[in-house]
């Protein structure tokens, strides 16, 4: 068994075959390029797969695939070593759906052809994940999906739309469900794949949003060829695959680990101590309440986690998540009205095409509308209430009058 001490010594072994100081910067996407690394530099991206050869990408991985079947909980001994020494990490927010929901699906339920081909290169960061869920007229409900997948010898011709898919514009692949039988109930009859987003069936498009730009997009699918072989899971088993991919999805949104007041309360707390002349009692009472809220999730968070040492995510991931849909919306509601008229501006209203979402790093009135998709995004509020109610609490399910009903006869 692979202890603390263990780690340390194959973390400094790393280290010294790749020192940080002699590390190249990742490539610039602005402005002239600089002179050429010397012959002595060593490349950011080596280092990565140097790091994932040897086992310290997550250690709880099996060997071979970025880990060393150690517990989860030793991952923080690696990452405090490697931070310490100054080293580059993977850019977890760029890569964050292939971090937070490929990889784990792919562990899970692909065969070890899958594994080797695409964990190393998503965990490096040399290729991009989105998500191929949600559809324009099944979102909330995701099993009532209609994309259509149909086989032909060894591939899948796949047909249909998705909708609301962050990264689709920069991304290498996709994780994709799509329905292979009509004759079934919904939650049957479904099929998870990995879709090549390079394919010419796949068409982009961008989504403005309320904030002016474009980190969303709808993705129309036109006789999409995906091999067998790109199948994760039994053929009509893709809601049982899909299930891992949303538990670690909500986790990975409501569950991530921040410093206090880190997120959205840091911020407005950093406001209020500066600009003494914005301050009302008022304000003051419902801020200290949401500070207190905020730590309680974050403090909830590193329960969560420390509860994923022993197995998967679970439904407790739910919670957290609608608890960072509120906080978010009610924090950056609250930073405007402490800001007034100031608060409504930001300095950016155009259509940009971001890799990702920056939430604390723009001004209040970004923060303020891009934080309304937080209760939509990652499964909306009103179905996670339901996931509480029923798989945490106990409660009686709603009636399902669908439940057995072929798709093909639902009305839509």
């Amino acid at each position: 068994m692979t202890d603390a001490a263990e780690l340390r010594d194959r973390t400094q072994e790393l280290l010294t075959a790749h020192p940080p100081a002699r590390l190249s910067p990742p490539p610039s996407t602005e402005g002239p390029a600089g002179p050429p690394p010397s012959s002595a530099t060593i490349d950011r991206l080596d280092f990565l797969k140097a790091r994932f050869d040897a086992g310290l990408a997550w250690v709880h991985y099996p060997e071979g695939l970025g880990g060393l079947g150690a517990p989860r909980s030793l991952q923080a001994v690696v990452d405090a070593e490697l931070e310490s020494a100054g080293a580059p990490d993977n850019d977890p927010r760029r890569i964050g759906i292939g971090l937070g929901m490929a990889a784990p699906t792919i562990l899970g339920f692909g065969t070890e052809e899958q594994k080797r081909r695409f964990l190393r290169p998503l965990w490096v960061g040399e290729e991009v994940w989105c998500q191929l869920f949600s559809e324009p007229g099944a979102g909330s409900d995701l099993a009532a999906l209609g994309t259509r997948a149909v086989r032909e010898g060894d591939s899948w011709v796949v047909n249909g739309q998705k909708v609301w898919t962050s990264s689709a514009h920069v991304a290498r692949w996709a994780i994709l469900i799509a329905r292979t039988d009509a004759d079934v109930p919904k939650h049957r009859g479904i099929t998870y794949f990995i879709c090549d987003m390079t394919d010419p069936g796949v068409e982009v498009r961008p989504l403005r949003q309320i904030t002016g730009e474009a980190e969303f997009n709808e993705v129309f699918l036109t006789d999409v060829r995906i091999p067998d072989s790109h199948r994760l899971g039994e053929i009509g088993d893709g809601w049982r695959v899909a299930q891992t991919t949303l538990m670690n999805e909500r986790v990975s949104i409501g569950g991530m680990r921040i410093p206090r007041e880190g997120g959205m309360i840091g911020p407005v707390s950093k406001t209020w101590r500066e600009r003494p002349e914005l301050r009302t009692h008022d304000l003051h009472q419902r801020l200290l309440t949401l500070w207190v809220e905020a730590e309680v999730a974050r403090l909830t968070g590193e329960r969560l986690r420390q509860q994923l040492v022993a197995g998967q995510p679970g439904p407790e991931g739910s919670g957290l998540k609608l608890a960072f849909a509120r906080l978010n919306q009610e924090i950056s509601g609250l930073e405007v009205e402490l800001l007034g008229e100031e608060g409504l501006l930001y300095d950016d209203w155009t259509m940009r095409r971001p890799e990702l979402v920056d939430f604390t790093g723009r001004e209040a009135g970004y923060r303020y509308l891009r934080s309304k998709g937080n209760s939509i995004e990652g499964g909306t509020s009103e179905v996670l209430l339901n996931i509480v109610a029923e798989r945490v609490l106990g409660l009686p399910a709603e009636p399902r009058t669908d439940k057995d009903v072929a798709w093909k006869d639902l009305a839509r």
